[in-house]
C-alpha cells in the first residue's frame, strides 16, 4: 500500500492541491467577513469517520481550530489522522498536521507534518511561507532546505480547505483558490451547486451546498472522479461530508462529532469526547 494512501489518504490533503487551468477570467475567492469572524473567533472541533466503499471504516480524522494566544489575528489548524478497523493490523497510521494562519485571508505562515506509518516509517516536514516576498521554504527530516518562488499569495492544503468555508459561494460563479503543492502554485477552480438535503448520523437531515474543486491530477492516489465537499447552507458552513472517487471505489469522511464556541446552533452535537485530543 502507498504509505500516504491511508495517512494522507486523509484526502482533505489532496482536495485542493491542483486544479484545471480554465480559459477565461475567473476571480479569486472573496472572504465573507461575517463567516470568517464567526468560524475563526473561538474554538472548533470536528471529528470524522473515514470509510471506503461499502462503509468499511478505515480511519478517523480530527480537526481543531483555535486562536493563537501568542500572536494577534493568528490561528492554529491542528489535524490528526489515525487508522482504525482492519487497517490497524497491517498498516498503522498516526499522522499530525499543524498549520498556523494569519491575516484577513487566513493565509498560512507555517506548516508542520509528522508522519508515523507502517512498520517504522517516520517523516517530519516543515514549511514556511513568506507571503509578502512570495518565498516558500521546505525541509524534510534533516535534508537541506528547499526554496521555491511563487507569484502571489498561496494557501496550503489545510488552509485552502477551510478557506472554502469563508468565501462567497454562488452557483454558476466559480472562484479560484491559489494553493501551493507539488513545488508550485496552482489556481484551483472551485464550483458550487444548488442546495440539497442529505442525512448525517450526527445532524440528521441537513441542507448543504455541494462544493467541488475541479482537479485534473493523480495526487496521492489515482482519482477516478470528482471530489465533493458538503457544507451546511448557513453561516457556519459546517463540512458535514467529503466524498472522493478513487480508482477502486470511493472514500468518504462523515462528520460524527462537532463542538464550537461560536456556532451555537450546532454546539449541542457533542455526544462524546473525541478520541485523539
Amino acid at each position: 500500500m502507498n504509505r500516504s494512501v491511508l495517512g494522507v489518504f486523509f484526502f482533505l490533503s489532496v482536495i485542493l492541491l491542483c486544479g484545471v487551468t480554465w480559459s477565461g477570467k475567473i476571480p479569486e475567492g472573496m472572504v465573507e467577513d461575517e463567516i470568517r469572524d464567526l468560524l475563526y473567533e473561538g474554538q472548533e472541533v470536528l471529528k470524522y469517520e473515514i470509510s471506503w466503499s461499502g462503509g468499511i471504516k478505515i480511519g478517523e480524522l480530527l480537526i481543531e481550530i483555535k486562536n493563537d494566544s501568542a500572536s494577534e489575528n493568528t490561528y492554529t489548524i491542528h489535524a490528526r489522522v489515525k487508522d482504525s478497523g482492519i487497517f490497524h493490523f497491517f498498516y498503522p497510521v498516526n499522522d499530525t498536521f499543524d498549520t498556523r494562519v494569519t491575516g484577513d485571508k487566513r493565509l498560512p505562515v507555517e506548516y508542520k507534518v509528522e508522519q508515523l506509518e507502517g512498520s517504522g516509517y517516520q517523516a517530519i516536514r516543515h514549511t514556511e511561507y513568506d507571503q509578502q516576498k512570495g518565498i516558500i521554504r521546505y525541509r524534510k527530516n534533516q535534508n537541506a532546505v528547499e526554496e521555491f518562488k511563487v507569484t502571489g499569495e498561496v494557501h496550503n492544503e489545510f488552509s485552502s480547505f477551510l478557506f472554502t468555508r469563508i468565501i462567497q459561494l454562488s452557483k454558476d460563479s466559480p472562484v479560484i483558490i491559489p494553493t501551493f503543492a507539488d513545488k508550485k502554485r496552482h489556481e484551483v477552480v472551485v464550483k458550487t451547486s444548488d442546495t440539497i438535503k442529505i442525512e448525517n448520523q450526527l445532524l440528521g437531515n441537513v441542507n448543504v451546498l455541494p462544493v467541488s474543486p475541479i482537479m485534473d491530477f493523480k495526487g496521492l492516489y489515482d482519482k477516478a472522479g470528482d471530489t465533493v465537499i458538503y457544507l451546511t447552507d448557513d453561516v457556519c458552513r459546517l463540512p458535514v461530508r467529503i466524498n472522493s472517487k478513487i480508482l477502486i471505489g470511493s472514500i468518504t469522511a462523515e462528520l460524527i462529532f462537532y463542538k464550537s464556541s461560536t456556532c451555537l446552533q450546532y454546539s449541542m452535537y457533542a455526544p462524546e469526547t473525541p478520541s485523539g485530543q
